[in-house]
């Protein structure tokens, strides 16, 4: 606060030292209280005000933070810090143009600050004012380097690589990250030099701005599929000793699908720090979203030993749910959403793990979103509010918002093929990406997309402007309650309509989320009272199965019929719950010969094939009749079909890729009619298909099922052989007639219309 003119008066000193004290710890509550104290002594202090302005900022009041700032202005109309941070607090309410005007008035106050114009180019660059956003780095990188601090001007080209990967301008941020590895190789060598001595003097590890800036530079190169240049520049970074450094490395390889190497530098991390509790936990939540669950308790065990872990509960909750026990996963979950308060993450992940429950009706799961999401529609936008053109004479414009076109995930399994097909005369499409995975899919999606608008930084705020800006006709959220979603956005209402599909198997309970797209199956007429949606009913079924990748059919000789029958299911075992488990059991006890084909990522870790081949024979299974077998790629596991006779639905929570995919490649699949959107996804596919005959009404029928088609070999070979070619001549298998059927459904919610 150096710029400020005026001292803080004697008299309101104490208090002005108190706030500044809570400041320190983060308590920004009693910052607030230390300087508004203060400012009743003296309330022209300009220290206090701004102060006071910076700490709501921090509790998220902007509105009252915008007036302090201006209480500051209204003093000392050339505050540079009050005008710098009024900006900053602009840009991320989403007023670019406002942040813009307060970044030149920092800058006609300081112009020799390197700070304001690189603000100054940051939201340039959003406001696709690129030649002059381009002005203001070089302006800024002038004054860095006329400063005499030997790091800054590679620090300050590491922040604007940064925020051109925020935006999604990877070829700028790959130029600009090595113009800083340039900086910091020349004119920084001294600097590095004596920091280095310092650090020998105190015994203090080395910052090593060197591997930062590398691992920017693989993500930028990683993400435009330069993947050779890409993992150098990674590996480089992995020389840090840093622990910070480390873990931001492990969780950038992550990122990428570099799981193995992601493990390995968390295991050098815990290696060079063996005191560390974070370096343990960052280990062990690595290792559970790995599905390495026996070394992830293990580890989280250590951690704790070494200080306390805040998120032990969380981390618990987690492996719950990934080794099938979705009631306790589900009892901790609910524990945190509540201590936590309502509107928290914990509360997206009680509703998914409530899916997986044995033990409630489909009417507790819809009772259970709504009561846990109500809260977030507190406030909402009017939907009246909203100004659009008549669509009459011009396209629509729809909005997609997701996190997940990437390699394998079933949300980009599902869309491309409809990206690829949508009408361009009819739709304008724009996608808000909200991710941080990036390959070869991703770079896929980008090419389809007319508009791609890189929002993962964006907080709701500023993403619910951007997309008023766009005049978003209609938005359609592709996540639900899985990772990266935002549901607090469409909760306050972003659009003047707003749909949910795919990424979440049903009913979102999310206030303002006006449409649900289902299909007769699984959203039948009656089931209203489920959904706090209205619903838009496809023909068909509701997920459309056309893969772009040739996926060999498998060979199926007269042999086949004559082999030890096998039942399989490649479902993640968060799906195999008791019931499911149960129902397995009672399959291979009414099938004496048959055996049973288990594939999960969990199955490459020793424990969980332990667990549940424990579990399995509690139930009366030999285990010499079931096979584990873990994760492989997406080829080679649609190959591994070809080793399964019968797929095996588990329930509640039917497969939805997992037993599309079985069918693609020959294997039908037993599944039960249940009572939700979840629950009825297999009937929904089976039916389409026209082999309603697989489709079974309750547990004892489920088996009966099972049992009947494992004992007509012949028909079964004859139907495996042909399953293929017969889902290609069905309606719901024609991804041309299902995104027309998707654009009718959209062109009615937008009117208003029901399907019905």
């Amino acid at each position: 606060m150096s710029d400020i003119k005026n001292a803080v008066p004697e008299a309101a000193a104490p208090y002005f030292n108190a706030g500044n004290a809570a400041w320190r710890v983060q308590d920004w509550a009693g910052a607030l209280a230390g300087y508004e104290a203060a400012l009743a002594v003296e309330p022209t202090s300009a220290l206090a005000l701004l102060g006071r302005a910076r700490a709501l900022v921090r509790m998220g009041q902007w509105m009252p933070a915008r007036e302090a700032f201006a209480a500051v202005l209204r003093l000392e109309p050339g505050q540079y810090s009050a005008w710098l941070e009024a900006g900053h607090l602009c840009r991320q309410m989403g007023e670019l143009r406002q942040a813009a005007a307060a970044y030149q008035r920092a800058i006609d106050a300081a112009p020799q600050r390197y700070e304001a114009p690189l603000a100054m180019a940051r939201v340039l660059h959003q406001l696709d004012q690129k030649p002059l956003a381009a002005q203001a780095f070089e302006q800024s990188m002038a004054h860095a380097r006329a400063s005499g601090q030997a790091l800054l001007p590679s620090d300050v080209a590491h922040r604007m690589g940064q925020y051109l990967l925020e935006l999604g301008d990877n070829h700028a941020a790959v130029q600009v990250l090595r113009l800083a590895l340039q900086e910091l190789s020349g004119q920084a060598q001294n600097a590095v030099s004596a920091a280095a001595q310092a650090s020998r003097d105190h015994s203090a590890p080395l910052p090593n701005p060197e591997a930062e800036l590398h691992i920017d530079l693989g993500d930028a190169l990683l993400r435009l599929g330069q993947q050779t240049a890409g993992l150098q520049a990674l590996t480089h970074a992995s020389a840090s000793a840093l622990e910070t450094t480390l873990a931001r490395l492990a969780a950038m390889a992550f990122r990428h699908n570099l799981w193995q190497e992601a493990l390995m530098v968390l295991r050098k991390c815990v290696d060079l720090f063996p005191h560390s509790p974070t370096a343990r936990w960052n280990l062990a939540h690595l290792l559970a979203e790995s599905w390495q669950m026996d070394e992830a308790e293990q580890v989280l065990q250590e951690a704790e030993a070494l200080g306390p872990m805040p998120g032990a509960k969380s981390m618990r909750a987690s492996i719950a749910g990934r080794q099938g026990d979705a009631d306790t996963a589900l009892r901790l979950y609910r524990e945190l959403a509540s201590e936590a308060g309502e509107q928290g993450m914990f509360a997206s992940s009680s509703a998914m793990s409530s899916l997986y429950s044995d033990q409630l009706s489909a009417q507790e799961v819809a009772d259970l979103h709504r009561a846990l999401f109500a809260p977030l529609g507190q406030g909402a936008r009017a939907r009246e509010s909203f100004v659009r053109a008549p669509l009459a004479g011009r396209r629509m414009k729809l909005g997609l918002v997701s996190a997940d076109f990437h390699h394998q995930h079933p949300v980009n399994i599902f869309m491309q093929p409809v990206l690829r097909e949508i009408d361009r005369s009819r739709f304008e499409v724009f996608l808000y990406f909200t991710g941080v995975s990036y390959d070869d899919q991703t770079r896929l999606a980008q090419q389809r997309i007319e508009h791609w608008v890189e929002a993962t930084t964006l907080n709701d705020t500023q993403l619910a402007k951007r997309i008023d800006a766009d005049g978003i006709d209609l938005l359609l959220d592709l996540a639900g309650h899985t990772g990266q979603q935002r549901m607090a956005l469409f909760a306050k209402r972003a659009a003047p309509v707003q749909a949910t599909y795919l990424g979440y198997p049903g009913s979102t309970g999310v206030p303002n989320m006006d449409w649900v797209l289902g299909d007769e199956v699984v959203t039948p007429q009656g089931s209203e009272s489920l959904c706090s949606e209205r619903i838009a009913r496809l023909p068909g079924t509701v997920f459309c199965f056309a893969p772009e990748v040739d996926y060999p059919y498998p060979a199926l000789p007269d042999a086949v019929a004559q082999r030890p029958l096998t039942f399989g299911s490649f479902n993640n075992v968060p799906k195999l719950t008791p019931r499911t488990l149960a129902l397995w059991a009672n399959i291979l006890a009414a099938v004496p010969h048959a055996r049973l084909l288990l594939k999960a990522p969990s199955f490459a870790d020793a424990g969980a094939v332990r667990l549940f081949g424990q579990r399995l024979q509690e139930l009366g299974v030999d285990l010499v009749r079931v096979e584990f077998r873990g994760p492989t790629g997406l080829t080679d596991m649609m190959a591994e079909y070809a080793d399964v006779d019968i797929a095996l639905d588990p329930v509640p929570y039917n497969g939805g890729t997992t037993s599309l995919q079985a069918m693609w490649m020959g294997v039908p699949v037993v599944t039960q009619r249940g009572s939700h959107f979840v629950s009825r996804m297999g009937a929904s596919f089976m039916t389409a298909a026209g082999l309603p005959e697989w489709v079974a009404d309750d547990d004892a029928g489920y088996v009966a099922v099972a049992n009947a088609m494992a004992k007509d070999r012949l028909g079964l070979l004859a139907l495996k052989r042909s399953l293929r070619q017969r889902l290609q001549e069905r309606p719901a298998w024609d991804v041309v007639a299902h995104t027309r059927a998707m654009e009718a459904a959209f062109e009615r919610m937008v009117g208003g219309v029901a399907q019905d």
